[in-house]
């Protein structure tokens, strides 16, 4: 679920110990809490899956989060929410010492790791990017039933829908042109979950339009000489903040909290807010 970007690089540390020996040295599962005990036990070692986790499971059901929770460069999780959980770095050795009745992990999760797992007859679910609102809100859905708590993920999916109808663009306004320029100078590809948070929120890519695609490039002289509408900046790059953005009086230009970038679930209701606002700066 999160930012496209975020994930494409990450691979989750690999099994460094043999089957066998990490059975061998597993401890015994720890007993059922006395209260709703019929809840699994979860290790998240998916950072999107994470952000949903502490919304839907009860607290007493999350073993761990991934280590990426506690990163505010990375994290979807406000860091006082991710403070109150343990992490682990994604090695099966943290995830058998834990002992959980369930496992969500990310689709680009090591094969030996995943290989360990399964060999360890651990129960894991795999999770990929969400690639639109639906699928996000699809997958909030298939957590909570994977912790047994489908009535709150109900409630997320339906404040997420809300929040989606809530912050869209008035129907018969013309589209805002709008950069979203992301951490490292690259914007957003048309088929990512933020690009259309941005459609609905009544904001044309215009990088798009220009030709730039997912991940793609682009230099401060280029936008100096091509500006959009609107312009989001999240990221901190030195083009990013460089004096000659000021001399563009004719673009807004607002800041955009590159932890809205990360993941979907609960992250697209505060995404929408925060494109709303900077559409209503624009045009109240």
């Amino acid at each position: 679920m999160r930012a496209e970007f975020f994930h494409a690089g990450r691979l989750f540390g690999a099994c460094a110990l043999l089957p066998l020996a990490l059975a061998a040295c597993a401890p015994a599962p720890a007993a059922p809490s006395p209260q709703r005990g019929d809840l699994p036990r979860i290790v998240s070692l998916n950072p999107c899956v994470d952000a949903v986790l502490v919304e839907v499971a009860a607290p007493m059901q999350v073993l761990a989060l991934s280590h990426y929770s506690r990163d505010p460069a990375a994290s979807s999780i406000d860091p006082a929410t991710a403070a109150r959980f343990a992490v682990t770095g994604g090695s099966v050795e943290e995830v058998v010492a834990l002992a959980p009745d369930l496992v969500l992990a990310d689709t680009f999760t090591a094969p030996s790791t995943r290989q360990a797992l399964a060999d360890l007859d651990i129960p894991v679910r795999y999770f990929g990017i969400a690639a639109t609102p639906q699928d996000s809100i699809a997958q909030v859905r298939e957590i909570a039933g994977a912790v047994g708590e489908r009535a709150r993920g109900e409630a997320l999916a339906q404040r997420i829908e809300q929040a989606l109808a809530a912050d869209a663009a008035p129907s018969g306004v013309a589209p805002l042109g709008a950069v979203l320029w992301q951490p490292g100078q690259i914007v957003p590809g048309e088929a990512t979950l933020v690009q259309q948070l941005m459609e609905r929120a009544g904001f044309a890519s215009h990088s798009a339009a220009r030709g730039l695609g997912q991940a793609d490039f682009l230099a401060l002289e280029r936008l100096l000489a091509d500006p959009p509408d609107v312009l989001l900046v999240a990221g901190d790059a030195r083009a990013q903040r460089h004096p000659a953005l000021a001399g563009l009086n004719h673009t807004h230009i607002a800041r955009f909290d590159p932890a809205l970038l990360y993941c979907g679930g609960p992250t697209i209701i505060r995404a929408m807010e925060r494109l709303a606002q900077v559409r209503d700066e624009v045009a109240p």
